[in-house]
C-alpha cells in the first residue's frame, strides 16, 4: 500500500514540456518572475496545457501573482467582519446577518480549511447540489449560495485568487410535478382562486383576496397601516416590508410603488377598517398587532389543500395576480410596475403563466390581408388537385434495339 502511494505521487513526463502526470491529475511546473520554481495542478491534460499557456503569458507580461494560501474558513471569518457590500448602497444589516449565518452554518463546515485558490467551479456546484438533494427549492438554494458568491467576488477583487470560481454559476429550476408527471403552473386559475377563498376562514378571506388582486409580497402586505391605503384614489402605497420580525425598506428600489385597488376591494377594505386609526395595521392579529408571514402561511396552506391545490403557497397569489393582469390586457411594462420588479423581461419570464386555454383561436388569419387569404386558398386548391390526380405509369421501351 505504501509503495503504491509513492508511485501515485511520482511525476511522469508527458508529451508537453513542463507538464507532468501525477496519479489521476496533472502538474504544471514553471518559474515565477523571481526565478523560483512553482507548481500548479490541473484535472486534465487539456486544462494543464491551457494553464501553462496562461501562466507563461502572465510571467512574460509581468502580470503573474502568487496565489494566496489563505483557507476558506479563515477568509470567511474575516469577510464576515469586514464586508460592506460591493455597491455604493452597501449591504443591509439583516442581509449581512443572513450571509454570516449561512457561511458559518453551511459553507465553512463544507469547504473547511481548503485553500481559496484550490476551490473550483465544480466544488461550488457540488456545494449547491447538497441543498438541492435535500429537496430545497431553487430559490432557497440560491440564497444558500449567495454569500459564497459574494465572498469569492471579494477575494478576486483583492487579488487573492486568479479567477472567480463562482462567477456565472447557475442554479437550475426544479418544476413542480404531480403524480402523473404533469407540471403544475405557479399561478391559480380563477376557479382555483375562488375555491381557495371559499375554503379560507372568514377573518382571513379579505387578506387572501387582497394578495391575489394587488400582487403584494406577503411581507409588504402585513406591514401596511391604514395610512398607506388611499381609499379615495383607490391606491395602496407600498413603502416598507416586514422581514424577519423587523420593518425594512422594500426588497429593492423598484418595490416602492402605488398599486391600484378595484372598486370592490376598496369597499371591502373600508368596511373592514371600522374605527381603526391611521397607524393601525390593515391586517391585524387578535392583539391588534401586525401579522407575521408565518402566521398567514399556517392558515393559507390548509385552505389551499382543502381547495385541491396543495402545491400553492402565499407567493402563488403573486404569480396569480401577474397572470390575471396580463391575461386581461395589461402589457409587460404595466405588470412590472404593478409588482415592483426591475424589468419587464423578468416579470414575463418568471411571473406570467399562460394556460393552454389562454391561447386564442387563430381566426384573425381568415380576416387578414387579401395576400394571406389568397395564398391559403391557392395552397388548399393545389392540395385538392393532387389528391384527385391518378399517377401515370411509364412504359418500358419495346426492345433494346430502340435504344440509341
Amino acid at each position: 500500500m505504501q509503495k503504491r502511494s509513492l508511485q501515485d505521487r511520482r511525476l511522469v513526463k508527458t508529451g508537453t514540456p513542463g507538464i507532468y502526470k501525477r496519479g489521476g491529475s496533472y502538474v504544471v511546473i514553471f518559474r515565477d518572475p523571481n526565478g523560483r520554481q512553482r507548481k500548479r495542478s490541473a484535472r486534465t491534460l487539456a486544462e494543464a496545457r491551457d494553464l501553462k499557456a496562461t501562466l507563461t503569458a502572465d510571467v512574460r507580461r509581468g502580470e503573474y501573482r502568487q496565489l494566496s494560501r489563505v483557507t476558506f474558513a479563515d477568509y470567511a471569518d474575516e469577510w464576515c467582519r469586514t464586508y460592506h457590500g460591493r455597491t455604493s448602497r452597501g449591504v443591509r444589516p439583516h442581509t449581512l446577518r443572513d450571509y454570516t449565518r449561512i457561511l458559518r452554518q453551511d459553507a465553512v463546515p463544507y469547504f473547511k480549511r481548503t485553500q481559496l485558490a484550490a476551490i473550483e467551479p465544480r466544488h461550488i456546484k457540488e456545494f449547491a447540489a447538497t441543498f438541492a438533494g435535500r429537496g430545497l427549492t431553487p430559490n432557497t438554494v440560491r440564497n444558500k449560495v449567495a454569500p459564497v458568491k459574494a465572498l469569492f467576488a471579494t477575494a478576486f477583487e483583492e487579488g487573492l485568487i486568479r479567477t472567480n470560481p463562482a462567477a456565472g454559476l447557475r442554479i437550475a429550476a426544479r418544476h413542480l410535478e404531480d403524480e402523473t408527471g404533469e407540471q403544475h403552473v405557479k399561478a391559480l386559475n380563477e376557479n382555483e382562486l375562488r375555491a381557495v377563498l371559499d375554503e379560507a376562514p372568514d377573518q382571513w378571506r379579505l387578506l387572501f383576496a387582497f394578495l391575489a388582486q394587488t400582487g403584494l409580497r406577503i411581507g409588504e402586505a402585513v406591514a401596511l397601516t391604514w395610512n398607506d391605503i388611499d381609499l379615495g384614489r383607490k391606491r395602496v402605497h407600498v413603502r416598507r416590508r416586514l422581514y424577519r420580525g423587523q420593518f425594512d425598506a422594500p426588497k429593492s428600489r423598484y418595490g416602492r410603488r402605488q398599486v391600484p385597488l378595484s372598486e370592490g376591494l376598496a369597499r371591502a377594505l373600508w368596511r373592514s377598517r371600522g374605527t381603526a386609526g391611521d397607524d393601525a395595521p390593515v391586517f391585524a392579529s387578535r392583539a391588534n398587532t401586525h401579522l407575521t408571514p408565518s402566521n398567514v402561511f399556517r392558515v393559507f396552506k390548509p385552505a389551499a389543500a382543502r381547495a385541491g391545490v396543495p402545491w400553492a403557497g402565499l407567493h402563488t397569489l403573486r404569480h396569480t395576480c401577474a397572470t390575471m393582469l396580463f391575461r386581461h390586457g395589461l402589457n409587460a411594462k404595466q405588470v412590472q410596475a404593478w409588482l415592483g420588479h426591475h424589468s419587464p423581461a423578468f416579470t414575463l419570464a418568471t411571473y406570467v403563466h399562460l394556460l393552454p386555454d389562454d391561447l386564442p383561436e387563430p381566426s384573425f388569419f381568415d380576416l387578414g390581408s387579401t395576400a394571406i387569404k389568397g395564398y391559403a386558398c391557392a395552397t388548399l386548391a393545389t392540395e385538392l388537385r393532387r389528391d384527385r390526380q391518378v399517377p401515370k405509369t411509364r412504359e418500358a421501351p419495346a426492345s433494346s434495339s430502340a435504344m440509341p
